[in-house]
């Protein structure tokens, strides 16, 4: 019996070099078919947009979400 996908990630890349301004990686994350949220890894800092309403990115730099992250992860 075959395992249904819960989860789909799509994946858009726009790097010529990461350390330029605009360059980045864009991740759409679904789940069963509705999208949960969009993550936009660049240079400067880390971007979640959620999957419903029409607010921008919540940016933070990268130092604040590896602290964010250890202390979730701690």
């Amino acid at each position: 019996m075959a395992l249904e996908k819960k989860h789909e990630v799509k994946v858009m890349v726009q790097v010529l070099e990461l350390s330029k301004a605009g360059s980045g990686i864009t991740l759409e994350i679904s789940s069963e078919g509705e999208r949960l949220g969009t993550v936009e890894i660049g240079h400067g800092s880390f971007g979640w947009r959620k999957g419903r309403g029409k607010s921008g990115f919540k940016r933070v730099d990268w130092t604040t979400f590896a602290k964010k992250m250890n202390e979730w992860f701690d």
